[in-house]
């Protein structure tokens, strides 16, 4: 899924607005297309759903509870955050086998939605948490996956395949953990 990026930069030609583009070296005048380094795609790497017995509440534990992520999370070395599990606070993200990135918690609605997003050279990575309680009580956990910037594309064909890979596995390693804690808290 590609989402193109911000309204307006979509103008109409110049012919249309009566202004004519200074011609570049050479003579040549611009076409009429704008270009702009602003210009970003959103790319959807994975949208990955598990079901769970366990209440979303045991679910924000352990998303809040950072340094815990590698015990669940196989492609995670390690997560520090620079302060409470809040919209705004920042922190580190060291994946295996790849560089160590910023972070910044974006949304979060406790007990329904998380959503992080990570720094990376022209491009952002973001990650949203998503659990919900459906008809049969069942608590579902959705997580997606996007990266967008000018250099989304590149991204992608650099890590787009090993997130495709590990999220599922670890959302599934998740939902086995917080079903753990759930029935060894009804012990």
């Amino acid at each position: 899924m590609v989402v193109s990026g911000p309204p307006g930069l979509n103008r109409p030609p110049p012919e249309r607005t009566g202004h004519r583009p200074a011609p570049l070296g050479g003579g040549a005048a611009l076409d009429g297309r704008v270009v702009s380094a602003h210009t970003n795609s959103v790319i959807l790497l994975i949208a990955a759903h598990a079901t769970s017995t366990a209440p979303p509440s045991a679910f924000f534990e352990r998303w809040a509870h950072m340094d815990s992520w590698p015990e669940w999370d196989e492609a995670v070395q390690w997560v520090r955050r620079d302060g409470p599990f809040v919209e705004g606070t920042t922190g580190t993200l060291k994946p295996k086998g790849g560089p160590k990135v910023t972070f910044v918690i974006r949304t979060l609605q406790d007990g329904r939605e998380f959503t992080d997003r990570s720094t990376m050279l022209g491009a952002a990575l973001t990650i949203r948490h998503l659990v919900t309680v459906g008809d049969d009580g069942r608590t579902g956990v959705d997580i997606e996956v996007s990266v967008d910037g000018p250099l989304a594309r590149l991204w992608k064909l650099l890590i787009g395949r090993g997130i495709a890979r590990s999220t599922p596995a670890g959302l599934h390693r998740l939902v086995a953990v917080a079903e753990a804690d759930t029935s060894a808290g009804s012990e």
